[in-house]
C-alpha cells in the first residue's frame, strides 16, 4: 500500500518537475534564452509583478472543439494566485451547455473519469463576466468540460491543465 503512494508522489514530482522546465525553456526554440531583446519568439513572457486575470481560451473562450492543451502551453506559465476565467454561452435551444470540472489525480483526468472530479463551474455560470477560480496552490490543477457524459472532455478537446508556479517579487 505505501508503495502505491510513494509512486503516485514521485509521479506528481515528476510531472512537475517536466512542467516547470518546458515552461521555463519554451522560448529557446527561437533562440532566446534569456527573454531579453526583440527576439522574443511567439511567446509572451509572463512577466507581470501581480496576480493575472486570465480568460481560458482567449477570444475563443470555452467551447466545443478548440485545443485548450496547446493554449495552456502557448500562454503559461501561469502563477499562484492566478484568476483563471471560464467564458461560456448559458445553455439554450441552440448552444449546448459546458461546465468546469477539477479532476483530483491525473489518471482520471487522462481517462475524463467524471466520478474522480468535482463540478466547479456550472453551466449557467460561464456566462457575462464569466466563472472565475484562483489558483491558489502549488500543485497541478487538471480541469475538463463534463457535459455529455465527458464527450467534450474526450472528443471535443475541452480540457487542459496549469501547474502554477510561484512568482518572483520584484518590487
Amino acid at each position: 500500500m505505501g508503495s502505491h503512494y510513494f509512486a503516485q508522489a514521485l509521479a506528481m514530482v515528476l510531472v512537475a518537475s517536466m512542467l516547470a522546465v518546458g515552461s521555463a525553456n519554451k522560448d529557446w526554440q527561437s533562440g532566446n534564452y534569456t527573454g531579453w531583446g526583440s527576439n522574443r519568439g511567439p511567446y509572451h513572457l509572463n512577466e507581470t509583478k501581480g496576480p493575472n486575470k486570465i480568460t481560458v481560451g482567449g477570444s475563443e473562450k470555452w467551447h466545443y472543439g478548440f485545443d485548450y492543451k496547446q493554449w495552456a502551453w502557448k500562454n503559461g506559465p501561469f502563477y499562484i494566485n492566478d484568476t483563471l476565467v471560464f467564458k461560456y454561452d448559458p445553455p439554450n435551444d441552440t448552444t449546448r451547455p459546458h461546465s468546469v470540472y477539477l479532476f483530483q489525480n491525473p489518471w482520471s483526468f487522462m481517462k475524463c473519469d467524471l466520478s474522480q472530479a468535482k463540478m466547479v463551474g456550472k453551466p449557467t455560470e460561464g456566462g457575462g463576466e464569466g466563472f472565475e477560480f484562483v489558483l491558489k496552490r502549488w500543485q497541478p490543477y487538471y480541469f475538463a468540460c463534463g457535459e455529455h457524459d465527458g464527450l467534450h472532455c474526450k472528443d471535443g478537446l475541452m480540457r487542459f491543465l496549469v501547474f502554477p508556479m510561484f512568482r518572483g517579487w520584484n518590487y
